[in-house]
C-alpha cells in the first residue's frame, strides 16, 4: 500500500483500525547478516518492513540503520509503499533516501488494552525546562530523531506523515497529551548534530514541530513542502544554517522560526542563518497545499493563521548574522524578531520580500524582558537590523510596530524601498500604550496603537528611505491616525517618504535629532529636541 501526496487529504480523514496496529515487522533474526561486500544501499524491505501501512515498520527500519552503521554508514532505502512507525532512530553517517510514493508514517500511539508500544519516551527533565515549553527540551519522543550525530541526511520525494503525533493541543485534537509515555509529539529532531542534508521530501501534519533542530551546525534545508497543524521547521540554538526553495503552509503556529532557547542548558546564539525563496503562509487546509488543490480555509473557520517567519520567541543565546531575503508571505502574520529572554540579537537583514494580506504588523521587532531564563540575566538588545526592498498589500489590524523598553531602546535601524498598503480599522488609539514589558510578544500585545504605517518606541538611531504607506483606496472611512509616531526615539532620520495626505504624517513625543527632508506633499523639517509635535 502506498500513497501518493493528492491522495493524502482524502485518505487524512479515515483512521487505522485499532485491531491492525501494532503488527511488528519480522524479528531482527529475519535481518541479514552485516557483509563486508553489501552494496551501499539497505533496502528496509529486505530487513523486513511491509509498507503495507498498518504494520509496525519502525523495528525493521531500525535494523536497516544499524546494518549499515555497522559498516561505516551507507543509505537506508525506502521503496514506494507506506511504512507505519514509531521512533526512528537515526545514526552518524546515514542517509534516509525516500523513493518517490514512499511514505514513513507516524502510527497512531496505542491505548488501553491494546499491546505495548508507541514512540521513545522523552528524556528526564532538566533543571532548566521551566524555561521553555515541553517540546522544546525532549527529542527523542519523535518519529524520526538523532542526537549528538555527523553526518546525516534525509533525502529523496517521499513523504512524512506525523498523522499519529500530538501536537500538545490534546483539547482540540482526538491526540494525547505530548508528554505522556508513547507519545511522540516531532516528525524529526536532532540535538547536537553536525552536517545534516535534508532535502526535497514533503511533511504532512508533522505534529508540535515538523522539525526542531537544537544545537545542530552545517544545517542544509532544500526544497521542502511541509503541510503542518503547528511548527513547520525550528532551528534552536543553530549554526551555519542555510534554508531554500521550501513551502511552509502553517496555518496554526509559525511557519519557520529560529529561536535561541535553554533547551542545551546554556544560552547559545543561533547564528550565521539564510532563508532564502521560501513561501510561508497560514492560508491553506491541511493537505491542500501537498496535493495541489490550494484550498482556502473557509472564512468562518479561519484560524489564527499565524504561518510566518518568527526569530524567537525563545530568546535566550541571542540571533547574529541573519539573512532573509526572496520570501513570500502569504495570508500569514508578518516578520518578527523578539529578543525577550535577554538575547543578543544583531547584524540581522531581510530584503527582496512580498507580503500578501498580512494580519497585524508587517514587520515587528520587540525588546522585552520575560526574562525566562536563569535569575539575574541581564536585558538583551537588538542592533543593526536593515529591511529592503519590501511590499506589503492589504495588510490588516496593527501597524507595524518596533519597540524597545525604557532604558533598553532598539538601536541602529535602516529602513528603505519599502511599500506598506495597510487597512487598519481606525480604532481609538491611546497616545500612550501600555508598555507591557515581560508580556508575551505579539503586536496586538498593546492593543490599538496611534498609527497607521509605523509605531516606533523606545529606539535610538533609525533611518528612513524611500517608504511609502498607503490606506485602503476603495474604503470610505478615512483614518485619522498619523501615518508614523515616534515616541522616546534618539535618532531619526526620514528621507523621501509618500505617506497619505489625508492624516496627518508624523506624531512627535519625546523624540531627539529628528530630521525629515525631500518629500513630495510634506515640507523639511529638524528640530533637535521634540516634546510633543505633530507634522
Amino acid at each position: 500500500m502506498h500513497l501518493n501526496r493528492r491522495s493524502l487529504v482524502a485518505w487524512a480523514g479515515s483512521s487505522l483500525a485499532a485491531s491492525s496496529l501494532p503488527v511488528i515487522a519480522q524479528s531482527a533474526s529475519a535481518a541479514p547478516q552485516s557483509n563486508p561486500n553489501a552494496p551501499p544501499w539497505h533496502n528496509v524491505r529486505h530487513y523486513g518492513a511491509t509498507g503495507d501501512g498498518s504494520t509496525i515498520d519502525s523495528p525493521a527500519i531500525n535494523r536497516a540503520i544499524e546494518a549499515a552503521s555497522a559498516l561505516g554508514g551507507g543509505t537506508v532505502y525506502f521503496p514506494a509503499g507506506t511504512y507505519a512507525s514509531y521512533s526512528i532512530r537515526l545514526k552518524s553517517s546515514i542517509t534516509l533516501f525516500l523513493e518517490q510514493g514512499a511514505t514513513i508514517l507516524a502510527a497512531p500511539t496505542p491505548h488501553d488494552g491494546l499491546p505495548t508500544g508507541g514512540y521513545d519516551s522523552a528524556e528526564p527533565q532538566g533543571p532548566w525546562e521551566p524555561y521553555q515549553d515541553y517540546g522544546h527540551n525532549h527529542w527523542h519522543n519523535s518519529l524520526i530523531w538523532g542526537e549528538g550525530l555527523h553526518d546525516i541526511a534525509i533525502l529523496g520525494m517521499g513523504l512524512i506523515w506525523g498523522r499519529g503525533l500530538s501536537r500538545g493541543w490534546d483539547s482540540e485534537v482526538a491526540l494525547p497529551d505530548s508528554n505522556k509515555p508513547g507519545v511522540g509529539n516531532k516528525s524529526i529532531a536532532l540535538k547536537n548534530c553536525a552536517n545534516v542534508t535534508l532535502r526535497d521530501f514533503g511533511i504532512l501534519q508533522g505534529g508540535w514541530f515538523g522539525l526542531l533542530a537544537t544545537g545542530v551546525d552545517n544545517l542544509t534545508v532544500d526544497n521542502l513542502v511541509i503541510d503542518t497543524n503547528r511548527d513547520g521547521m525550528d532551528f534552536d540554538c543553530c549554526r551555519n544554517v542555510r534554508v531554500s526553495n521550501c513551502t511552509v503552509n502553517s496555518p496554526w503556529d509559525d511557519g519557520i522560526c529560529p529561536k535561541s532557547s535553554f533547551a542545551l542548558g546554556y544560552p547559545r546564539p543561533t547564528e550565521n542563518l539564510t532563508i532564502t525563496n521560501c513561501l510561508v503562509t497560514g492560508h491553506y487546509q491541511l493537505g491542500t497545499v501537498m496535493d495541489g488543490s490550494w484550498k482556502p480555509i473557509p472564512a468562518d473557520q479561519k484560524p489564527y493563521r499565524t504561518g510566518r517567519i518568527k526569530c524567537g520567541t525563545e530568546s535566550n543565546g541571542g540571533f547574529k548574522n541573519i539573512t532573509i531575503s526572496n520570501c513570500v508571505f502569504d495570508h500569514c502574520h508578518g516578520f518578527e524578531l523578539v529578543s525577550q529572554d535577554g538575547a543578543i540579537c544583531e547584524d540581522i537583514t531581510l530584503s527582496n520580500i512580498a507580503m500578501r494580506s498580512v494580519i497585524a504588523a508587517p514587520l515587528f521587532l520587540r525588546l522585552g524582558s520575560r526574562m525566562r531564563g536563569p535569575a539575574g540575566t541581564p536585558v538583551g538588545s537588538i542592533k543593526r537590523v536593515l529591511f529592503s526592498n519590501i511590499v506589503s498589500s492589504s495588510a490588516t489590524l496593527s501597524p507595524s510596530v518596533f519597540s524597545g523598553i525604557p532604558n533598553h531602546p532598539i538601536q541602529d535601524i535602516k529602513i528603505s524601498n519599502v511599500y506598506l498598503q495597510h487597512f487598519p480599522d481606525d480604532r481609538p488609539a491611546p497616545l500612550n500604550p501600555p508598555e507591557n514589558e515581560s508580556a508575551y510578544p505579539e503586536p496586538e500585545m498593546f492593543g490599538p496603537l496611534p498609527a497607521t504605517g509605523f509605531y516606533l518606541r523606545h529606539l535610538q538611531n533609525i533611518e528612513v528611505s524611500n517608504l511609502e504607506i498607503s490606506l485602503d483606496p476603495s474604503s470610505s472611512s478615512h483614518p485619522t491616525l498619523p501615518a508614523i509616531t515616534l515616541q522616546d526615539v534618539n535618532g531619526a532620520d526620514f528621507f523621501r517618504l509618500r505617506l497619505p495626505r489625508s492624516t496627518p504624517a508624523f506624531q512627535l513625543n519625546q523624540v531627539t535629532d529628528f530630521r525629515h527632508f525631500g518629500s513630495q506633499f510634506l515640507p523639511d523639517f529638524s528640530s533637535p529636541s521634540i516634546t510633543t509635535h505633530t507634522l
